[in-house]
């Protein structure tokens, strides 16, 4: 088995590194720091104490990772990319709550990453980004203060042009089972055009609430949960916005999103963290692709 190899004029304070990694010029890491295999750390990189480095992992030169960053396998990081930190200066201590890079993720030159965040599995930071709050999986961020302006590994669709019907058609399904897309009826009339649903008939499920999302700023997300038991049937009644299963975004100022749901708001019904949705979708759907 290889060791590791360090260029002579690079200073790394820790052994626990792995074979196969390369350490390039005047980059230095700290004590108690831990390096998996197959890494490339580029030069002038700086590596605080304390930080875990996963397999097969790049970093390129003169990137900042603060103390205690933990960062998972395949992650990339480009040049000048920035890791700042809360922790105590005076006594090295590490937070409660780290910087957090999970595995596939990539991190953009000059972007900046704030103390304590995580970016999710395979989540994309642009180049030049501040990003000040966590980051969900496969979402791809930009902007000072980054916002999300898609999502990686999404397959968009798009339904074809609304025919005269006056019935309520699925039009195409989504990669995402148990997911479809529905063409309204449109009937059009000089008076002004209409569109129209009946409860028990057309729709997939008889509502037995609603809400509707406006005044939404563009920054954010709306969603980022998912159900157990109730079914939506989203209607962007008037502006636009993108939606990925499992959240909507990208709505513009004069958005509204009119959702049916098909059950009573029930707060056990909702599922909040991510990697406990993945385990229960495919509890429920083992060929669930998400």
């Amino acid at each position: 088995m290889r060791q590791f190899s360090i260029h002579p004029s690079a200073l790394s304070e820790s052994n626990d590194i792995g074979p196969d990694t390369r350490i390039e010029a005047f980059t230095y890491i700290a004590h108690k720091v831990k390096v998996g295999q197959n890494c490339v750390i580029g030069p002038h990189v700086f590596v605080g104490r304390d930080v875990i480095i996963g397999d097969r992992v790049i970093i390129r030169g003169s990137a900042y990772i603060c103390a205690g960053t933990i960062i998972e396998d395949e992650v990339y990081i480009a040049d000048h990319a920035t890791f700042s930190s809360d922790r105590n200066s005076s006594t090295g201590s590490v937070m409660d709550n780290p910087v957090v890079l999970r595995r596939g993720c990539k991190i953009g030159a000059h972007a900046t990453l704030c103390g304590g965040i995580t970016i999710g599995e395979y989540g994309v930071v642009d180049a030049g980004a501040v990003v000040p709050r966590s980051v969900q999986p496969y979402a791809i961020v930009a902007g000072n203060p980054a916002t999300v302006v898609a999502f990686a590994n999404t397959l968009e669709t798009h339904p074809r042009p609304a025919a005269r019907s006056f019935t309520l058609e699925r039009t195409m399904e989504s990669k995402v089972r148990g997911v479809g897309i529905y063409e309204l009826p449109l009937i059009r009339d000089p008076r002004g055009n209409l569109t129209v649903g009946e409860f028990e008939r057309t729709l997939p499920f008889v509502p037995k609430r609603y809400f509707i999302t406006f005044d939404v700023p563009s920054v954010d997300l709306r969603g980022e949960h998912a159900h157990r038991t109730c079914h939506q049937f989203l209607l962007c009644v008037r502006g636009s916005c993108a939606v990925v299963v499992d959240d909507e975004y990208k709505h513009s100022q004069d958005s509204r999103l009119l959702v049916f749901a098909s059950e009573h708001y029930d707060p056990a019904d909702y599922i909040r963290d991510y990697q406990i949705f993945l385990k229960e979708a495919v509890s429920l759907w083992p060929r669930h692709e998400t």
